[in-house]
């Protein structure tokens, strides 16, 4: 099979799930963000615990916790990973305003953990916005990114 510079795609332009096999374990982490703009008015009810579908803040860190668990049931060419950490962070920004979200996971395995944070993250912010849609449906969700990551063959990355 020749190399395209993609790892998923053949020169032939199929998709493939990249072997893994003979590449050596390393601690790997991977650090994404992103946030959830929203009302002024919209954040003081999140903050002070009165959205009707209950603790958003609580939910939305538990729903990205479960998804990067199950990555690689959402994301085709994943592999399925045992992660031995992830921490999803949600803090207000008054600025914004809205919320913060930034998830942490990782593993010592054959293959990175971005994916995991960067879903983690997605699947956080989309609970906030349905959690709060009821009063605030002009929500957007943005800046989602991966901030940094360490380990692996290709070594340490951090977004400037």
């Amino acid at each position: 099979m020749r190399e395209t510079g993609l790892t998923h795609i053949a020169a032939s332009g199929e998709a493939h799930m990249v072997d893994v096999g003979d590449k050596a374990e390393t601690v790997r982490s991977a650090t994404a963000c992103g946030h959830v703009r929203m009302k002024p008015e919209t954040l003081e009810i999140i903050l002070a615990g009165d959205a009707k579908k209950g603790d958003v803040i609580g939910t939305a860190r538990l729903a990205g916790i479960m998804a990067a668990k199950q990555t690689s049931s959402l994301i085709p060419l994943c592999h399925p990973l045992m992660l031995t950490k992830v921490v999803v962070d949600i803090v207000p920004d008054r600025n914004l305003p809205g919320l913060r979200v930034e998830a942490t996971a990782k593993l010592t395995g054959k293959t990175g953990v971005e994916m995991e944070a960067l879903t983690a993250v997605s699947v956080a912010c989309l609970t906030i916005y349905d959690m709060a849609k009821a009063v605030d449906k002009a929500m957007e969700i943005s800046g989602i990114r991966l901030l940094e990551k360490t380990g692996g063959k290709s070594g340490d990355f951090r977004n400037p």
